[in-house]
C-alpha cells in the first residue's frame, strides 16, 4: 500500500519491478495481492490497454486510523492506557519522542 500512496496510478508491472526482487515475491503473488485489495475496497482498478492501474481508495491516515481502532480492540479491549503503557515500557523513545508524547498526553488532560 505504500508504493500505490505514493505513486498512484500504478501498475502492476511497476509494482512487481519494485517490489519483487526486495521482498522476493513473485510476479503472481503480487497480483493475487492486488485482487485482493480491489476485492476488499482498498484498491481500485481500471483497465488501460491490456494493463490494468491501480489507485488506492483510502488514504493512508484513513487506513492507519481504522487498523489502529481494529487492534486496540482486539489486544487491549479498546483501553488506550494498557496500550500506551505496553509500548512506552517495551520501546526506545528519544528524548524528542518522550517530550511530543508528554505534550500530546497534556493536552488529553482532563483537568
Amino acid at each position: 500500500m505504500e508504493l500505490v500512496w505514493s505513486t498512484s496510478p500504478i501498475t502492476a508491472a511497476e509494482i512487481i519491478e519494485r517490489l519483487g526482487a526486495p521482498m522476493n515475491w513473485k510476479h503472481q503473488t503480487v497480483r493475487t495481492l492486488l485482487a485482493r485489495l480491489v476485492k476488499k475496497g482498498a484498491l481500485s482498478s481500471e483497465a488501460d490497454g491490456n494493463r490494468y492501474l491501480y489507485r488506492p481508495l483510502f488514504t493512508r491516515d484513513e487506513c492507519v486510523g481504522v487498523e489502529s481502532e481494529s487492534f486496540l480492540k482486539r489486544m487491549f479491549g479498546g483501553a488506550t492506557q494498557p496500550l500506551l503503557v505496553h509500548f512506552a515500557s517495551r520501546g526506545e523513545l528519544t528524548k524528542e519522542e518522550l517530550n511530543e508524547l508528554k505534550r500530546i498526553l497534556n493536552r488529553k488532560d482532563p483537568k
